[in-house]
């Protein structure tokens, strides 16, 4: 004989089938995003990040995310943003992930820890010279008095770093780990399927729920 709470995971999983089959939200976030990068025009990793100030008031943006991993999502950005300033203060963040083409969305919560390390600096290597130097040459969301400047500080950055410049010491990763994930796909008659992941730590076991659309 099962407790209610046994039923109600079993029908959860049950329910869950396609698109929204499986036992680990990441994997359906990879899978998810690998058909996005066959459909979607632009920028299929493009996710809006939203952060609070320090009176509460939130912030949101378009970035690129970089990784899915198999417990968090990563994306990198100067230090010295709004963003991450934010993000270090809060140790918390949230984004949505939505593809036009699919009519599909994952919202995610979660804490934050910098990635500041090995992945770090593969990914920057990885990146285009200019945009290498680009990272050098901005003072990420401080005021600029002309693009003629910041076009300048790249040629100077060119000449110091030179033609394989180290990651800067101000530039990194974020990952997010999160405690509540929810998979959205349009329904007819506006009635979407919503089943939404929660855990109380990155150690916990995930319990899953459909909600309401």
């Amino acid at each position: 004989m099962t407790t209610d709470d046994s039923a109600t995971r079993d029908g959860q999983d049950a329910e869950r089938s396609g698109i929204f089959a499986g036992s680990d939200p990441f994997a359906i976030a990879r899978a998810w995003l690998a058909e996005a990068e066959q459909a979607e025009p632009n920028d299929p990793n493009a996710i809006a990040l939203s952060t609070v100030d320090a009176e509460g008031a939130p912030n949101a943006r378009m970035v690129l995310l970089k990784e899915i991993s198999d417990d968090a999502f990563v994306f990198y950005t100067n230090y010295g943003s709004v963003k991450a300033q934010e993000i270090d203060a809060a140790g918390k963040c949230a984004f949505v992930m939505h593809w036009k083409s699919l009519r599909r969305q994952i919202r995610v919560r979660g804490t934050t820890r910098r990635e500041d390390g090995a992945k770090a600096d593969a990914y920057y290597a990885s990146r285009s010279l200019k945009s290498r130097l680009g990272a050098w040459a901005s003072d990420q969301s401080k005021p600029l008095s002309s693009r003629g400047a910041l076009m300048a500080r790249v040629a100077e950055a060119g000449v110091t770093h030179g033609p394989n410049p180290a990651r800067p010491p101000f530039w990194g990763g974020f990952r997010i780990d999160p405690f509540e994930i929810e998979f959205w796909a349009d329904g007819a008659f506006r009635l979407h399927d919503r089943f939404r992941w929660t855990r109380l730590s990155p150690a916990s076991t995930w319990a899953v729920e459909r909600l309401n659309p």
